[in-house]
């Protein structure tokens, strides 16, 4: 028997988000200048919305930009 090369996914309680599919997030860790943090940083506390809000809408942007489907 071969063994499996998957990596299971671990899932965490969901963010309050408006998101309907955030029953199921899964956390991770990037690195980002710190620039760019401030500036997100800024953007949350203006506009009221979670910086989680922000990245995830940029993950989801990113993935159309290439063509991932769901």
């Amino acid at each position: 028997m071969e063994p499996s090369t998957t990596v299971p996914e671990t899932t965490a309680p969901a963010e309050q988000s408006g998101e309907p599919d955030a029953s199921f997030t899964v956390s991770t860790h990037v690195l980002v200048p710190e620039e760019d943090v401030r500036r997100l940083r800024a953007l949350s506390a203006r506009t009221r919305v979670a910086q989680s809000d922000y990245l995830r809408e940029a993950v989801e942007d990113l993935l159309k930009k290439y063509g991932v489907e769901p």
